[in-house]
């Protein structure tokens, strides 16, 4: 049956217009999801500017936080991990227990290490009671363990009583005569010389600062201040000038002297700036068995300072590339030493400037740094 024409038409008008409109409709739904995905890569592309600059300024912080209150050091400063070592350390060995590694050669077996013969011995003797030794025909003892103890620090106050003797003249004039006092560094001061040994070994030697050993001395029933401490340390660097110049010699006599200097800040000194650079001049010589450490302090990193250290030294200055050691080299005569490579370390030309040139090796004897 057919339609009338009208009706006809009429049908097609509203199929035409309908996917007109659906089309229609389609292209907005595009239209929209486009701006909505545009926008969206916008803010993803905001968000991640915005963690780039947190992570920029966290860095900045952190080396902000250093600069005023960590350590003036050229070690490492990551120090976060330092009570996480003992589990880093046994996950990385779970983890490589799960890989397959190469063979190995098998390892020679070494038992325990006995302690040192030089450490005093105290000898406990273990003893049967009378009735466990009834009837025996000999006794005797076997050393069947060895530990090694340490006995804690005490503080206790040395009196000294100087004694006096009177003497009475023909002229029944009376004279006093005292016993002579020991020599003291500080003779005022309250420490003993023990003490002051025992400051400057756990200061210098142990890294413990003024006042972690405040706190030691409190908790042994001896209050000494850290100030105090700290003015101690300043007025023995007169009385024992000596005893530095003994190991400076002791570092000159030998044929190897390791040198190295470091930037420190330095407060409340006359005429500088607290965040100028000053540097630590550190050497590190003497014979293997006997070896000096000396820290020299100078406000500069110039030339002159390694020719006031080393005058009149003759042998090996294992140091960095700096340049500054470049003069006493050439004018000392001294053979100047790179750093280990292999088994060999190579000699450093002192003669030229910069960068020196690298010649024929050194036996590794005489490279005691890596």
């Amino acid at each position: 049956m057919k339609l009338p024409k009208n009706i006809a038409s009429t049908s097609q008008q509203f199929s035409s217009s309908y996917v007109e409109e659906l089309s229609s409709l389609l292209q907005e739904k595009e239209a929209i999801i486009a701006d909505n995905k545009r926008l969206i890569d916008q803010k993803c592309h905001i968000i991640e500017e915005q963690q780039k600059r947190i992570a920029i300024l966290e860095e900045y912080l952190r080396l902000e936080r250093h600069r005023r209150f960590g350590p003036s050091s050229e070690k490492n400063t990551a120090q976060g991990e330092l009570f996480n070592e003992a589990e880093q350390l046994e996950q990385q060995a779970n983890t490589a227990d799960g890989e397959e590694s190469k063979p190995q050669p098998p390892k020679k077996k070494g038992g325990r290490k006995g302690l040192s013969p030089a450490i005093p011995r105290e000898q406990i003797y273990l003893t049967l009671s009378e009735e466990d030794k009834a009837g025996a025909l000999d006794t005797f003892f076997v050393k069947v363990k060895e530990e090694l103890d340490i006995i804690p620090a005490k503080v206790r106050v040395l009196e000294y009583l100087q004694e006096k003797a009177v003497f009475e003249d023909d002229n029944a004039q009376r004279t006093i005569k005292s016993a002579l006092q020991p020599q003291h560094p500080l003779p005022k001061s309250v420490a003993s010389t023990g003490m002051l040994a025992y400051i400057i070994v756990a200061k210098y030697m142990d890294a413990l600062p003024l006042h972690r050993l405040e706190g030691i001395f409190n908790r042994y029933g001896g209050s000494v201040t850290r100030t105090t401490m700290a003015n101690w340390l300043i007025k023995l660097a007169r009385p024992l000038q000596p005893l530095i110049n003994l190991l400076r010699d002791h570092q000159l006599v030998y044929e190897l002297i390791q040198a190295d200097e470091t930037r420190i800040q330095v407060l409340k000194e006359p005429g500088r700036s607290p965040t100028s650079n000053k540097y630590m001049w550190v050497t590190l010589g003497g014979p293997p068995e006997q070896p000096a450490v000396l820290f020299t302090y100078d406000a500069s990193r110039e030339k002159e300072v390694p020719l006031r250290l080393f005058e009149g030294y003759q042998g090996y200055l294992q140091t960095d590339g700096y340049a500054a050691y470049d003069a006493v080299c050439q004018e000392n005569s001294i053979t100047r030493l790179g750093f280990r490579v292999d088994e060999d370390v190579t000699a450093l030309t002192p003669h030229r400037p910069g960068r020196a040139q690298l010649t024929h090796p050194v036996p590794h004897r005489y490279c005691l740094a890596s």
